[in-house]
């Protein structure tokens, strides 16, 4: 028997039994007195794994290496250094990313191709393999250590992003903990981001990678802040079959609901991303229905939200709606203007491809708050998707126009 989802009050990575997590400041970031830069997952036992990685054909050897040791479909801890990307330093990148396994394996008493490993932060810039080094063995992992972790990974985030969810299944409690960071050069497919899940699970390597594709295709590649993609960007998910709720199989009403759990994790560390945009104050989420298919739906969703004119119009509450069909034509999915009919919150601006008439300061209360919605149906079909990115402030361009200065 099973039961329904729930989200855990205060969950974190480390909210599924048998993992555990910790931190430290090594100094690859400027000092503060609650800043970490350097941590480590682990699960307790050996853990199923799968990861979907950067579309950049620009990669990280942290994210190459990463890739080697999970293509077994197994693993059992990660090391991750918060402020330097590995990525364009030549051989020596490969060089420390094994480095770093083998020097947490030691740490965690693992071997090293059961340690995956990752990076974030500038690009172009060795790792100081001395400091992570010393910091790794200062390292304590804990039950409560999620929290840690997900402070630890942040670069330029305002804060950090964790969930966990859990739900009954023969007569066990099933749990899925995340935690994810990025805030700049975010844009499909895979984004500037780090996100590790763990789950109790018990589920078989193939199947998890499958239902992490899903998963990702429906959250964190329909997530949009810049329009740029990084080098480094990773999602990792491990189950070690702790909760002892017997396996779960393809077909299986536990499939169904781990399918689902999963997908809740991923949304909503995906919409905390977007909001979390550097310099942004709203969250912006475009749904596309009624497309001639799913990856017409995506593909208007994701062109409206990641539209600079759309966002800052968000920025600054302009009920500017052309914008928004101007970046729906642009897009791949088919339309015909006679059937299309837009909404902005619950308000419908255009209906069969003509304007209705609103009231303007309406609007423009409504586009003021921290949340603005766009509902477009094309009316042509099945398909629908939704997208989440931020406005464009002035904010971003200051901070990114001295991000190393």
């Amino acid at each position: 028997m099973a039961g329904g989802i729930r989200v855990i009050n205060g969950g974190t990575v480390t909210s599924a039994k048998g993992f555990e997590a910790g931190a430290t400041f090594a100094g690859l970031k400027t000092y503060a007195e609650d800043k970490l830069d350097l941590g480590i997952l682990l699960s307790r036992e050996p853990a199923t794994a799968a990861g979907v990685f950067t579309t950049n054909r620009l990669k990280s050897p942290s994210v190459v290496l990463t890739e080697e040791h999970i293509a077994d479909g197994k693993a059992q801890a990660v090391v991750v250094d918060s402020g330097i990307a590995n990525a364009c330093v030549g051989e020596q990148g490969y060089k420390d990313a094994k480095a770093m396994t083998a020097k947490a394996a030691k740490h965690l008493g693992l071997k090293p191709e059961d340690v995956l490993v990752c990076s974030t932060g500038i690009i172009g810039v060795e790792l100081p393999m001395s400091l992570i080094n010393a910091g790794i063995d200062h390292i304590k992992v804990t039950d409560d250590g999620g929290h840690l972790l997900a402070r630890a990974i942040l670069t330029t985030d305002p804060k950090p992003k964790e969930i966990a969810v859990a739900f009954d299944l023969n007569g066990a409690t099933v749990t899925l903990g995340g935690i994810t960071k990025g805030a700049g050069m975010i844009h499909p497919n895979m984004a500037t981001m780090l996100c590790f899940i763990t789950t109790d699970a018990e589920i078989q390597a193939d199947l998890l990678k499958g239902m992490l594709k899903e998963a990702a295709d429906e959250s964190f590649n329909m997530m949009t802040i810049d329009g740029d993609t990084s080098t480094n960007d990773t999602v990792l998910v491990l189950a070690n079959g702790a909760a002892g709720a017997g396996p779960i199989s393809e077909g299986s009403e536990g499939a169904d609901l781990f399918r689902k759990a999963l997908g809740q994790v991923c949304v909503y560390l995906a919409k905390e991303i977007a909001r979390d945009g550097e310099g942004a104050s709203k969250l912006i989420e475009v749904t596309v229905e009624g497309a001639k298919t799913l990856q017409q739906a995506r593909s208007a969703a994701r062109t409206i939200a990641g539209s600079s004119l759309v966002k800052t119009a968000v920025h600054g509450n302009d009920p500017n709606w052309g914008r928004v069909v101007a970046a729906l034509g642009r897009s791949d999915a088919e339309v015909v203007e006679e059937k299309i009919a837009l909404y902005i919150a619950s308000v419908c601006i255009m209906e069969d491809g003509r304007p209705i008439a609103f009231h303007k300061d309406s609007i423009i209360a409504i586009m003021s708050g921290p949340e603005v919605a766009f509902r477009i149906n094309l009316n042509l079909g099945d398909g629908r998707a939704t997208a989440w990115g931020c406005n464009l402030s002035e904010e971003y361009v200051t901070f990114n126009s001295a991000y190393t200065t």
